[in-house]
């Protein structure tokens, strides 16, 4: 087919044309009307014709086209012109009714899945009690973490996994400890947590900044501290260690905290779990206790009965394992263990490689105690710059907290 649009700007006419292909241009005009297009034909503009308009499907060819302007379009030569495509009308609409709706629905499901899926993953879980707490949308920590890969693994054990991360939009460093769901032990620990350390605020303690929970998965999030934790700088000759004021900054900063849990706070709180590896050193390398997951919190003057969680074995009171009853004394006798831990540079419990026997800190230090050279008992590694008096002082309190 042939068409043949002629505009006279003179007369506002518009003459449009058709003869088949093989015909040449009728003298009579297909359609005429009167049209102003002066508005519409610019001095600088493009001209071209289309086979289709909108997103409706291609049903027509433009195999060819010419234009002028003030004088006849020049002709085409049909015989140079593009081949029409093959054209098989009965496939294609039997795929527009048959299978194109087949392939809509399928994506559509795939799509609803997709993203029930998806809300699945994110769904958080909360109780009446968790209200006006702060909680974090689960979504939030996953991005922060990218999706907990394992090279934001900062530390595990046991039931829990600690991660790096950085919060997409204010980009704070934190620190996100995830708690194994299968875990009832685990779950206990964070309602324990949550109830204690998101109403505390001291300097020495680490602040608990939010949490999430979904399908019972426990995720907390902390201040991420760039220094680790204290025993990273105490054992098995580490390239970098503390001298003397930093480590009484430290044992300072650690007592504190304790005081503020036993005594300062609304409630006493055991915390439990005190030890070299549970003290972070923030930025300026103050110490700041971590892990409330085994405190047992009760109201002044009521003497609690708990039950035996893990310990490390040098830091526990000989009374626990006997009465399995935790006081404010367990803790104090936990932060004996701690000076000593600190001061010598050494582990609680120790094998001795010639007869493989176990040597405990607190006798150790108690026996060069005992012979007048308690010390003889400091870390060589903190340096020769130190006050001996308060050096001997900490190492007795150490001794007094924590020797039966």
């Amino acid at each position: 087919m042939q068409v043949w649009v002629d505009y006279n700007g003179r007369t506002r006419k518009n003459d449009v044309t058709m003869a088949p292909f093989d015909e040449d241009k009728p003298k009579k005009p297909f359609v005429s009307i009167v049209r102003d297009l002066s508005r519409t034909l610019l001095q600088d503009m493009f001209v071209g014709f289309s086979s289709v308009t909108g997103s409706l499907q291609v049903e027509h060819y433009v195999l060819g086209w010419s234009f002028g302007v003030n004088r006849e379009a020049p002709p085409l030569d049909l015989l140079k012109l593009s081949k029409l495509p093959r054209f098989q009308p009965m496939r294609s609409l039997a795929f527009y009714k048959f299978e194109m709706p087949l392939i809509s629905f399928v994506l559509i499901f795939s799509l609803i899945l997709l993203v029930a899926r998806r809300r699945r993953q994110f769904t958080e879980e909360l109780d009446d009690w968790e209200n006006g707490m702060n909680t974090l949308i689960i979504k939030d920590l996953y991005y922060a973490t990218e999706g907990f890969k394992e090279k934001n693994l900062v530390g595990s054990g046991g039931f829990r996994r600690v991660y790096k991360g950085v919060m997409p939009r204010t980009e704070l460093e934190i620190a996100m400890k995830r708690v194994s769901h299968e875990s009832q032990q685990g779950l206990e620990e964070f309602v324990s947590e949550i109830v204690i350390i998101g109403r505390m605020s001291h300097r020495n303690l680490v602040p608990l900044l939010g949490y999430c929970r979904r399908k019972g998965e426990l995720l907390l999030m902390y201040d991420y501290m760039p220094n680790r934790s204290l025993d990273k700088y105490l054992y098995n000759s580490p390239e970098v260690t503390l001298d003397w004021k930093q480590r009484m900054k430290v044992m300072l900063g650690v007592a504190s905290g304790l005081f503020y849990l036993h005594e300062e706070w609304e409630q006493t709180v055991i915390h439990k779990d005190v030890k070299a590896g549970n003290v972070i050193l923030d930025g300026e390398l103050n110490g700041r206790l971590i892990d409330f997951g085994l405190a047992c919190l009760y109201d002044h003057g009521i003497d609690p009965q708990t039950t035996l969680h893990r310990w490390d074995i040098g830091y526990l009171a000989p009374e626990y394992t006997r009465t399995r009853r935790a006081t404010t004394a367990t803790d104090v006798f936990a932060f004996g263990a701690f000076l000593l831990v600190v001061v010598c540079g050494r582990r609680p419990i120790q094998i001795q490689h010639e007869s493989g026997e176990t040597l405990l800190l607190v006798d150790w230090a108690f026996g060069l105690w005992n012979m007048g050279n308690i010390f003889d008992a400091r870390d060589p590694n903190m340096g020769s710059v130190c006050d001996e008096k308060e050096v001997e002082m900490v190492l007795t309190l150490g001794i007094l907290c924590s020797h039966i």
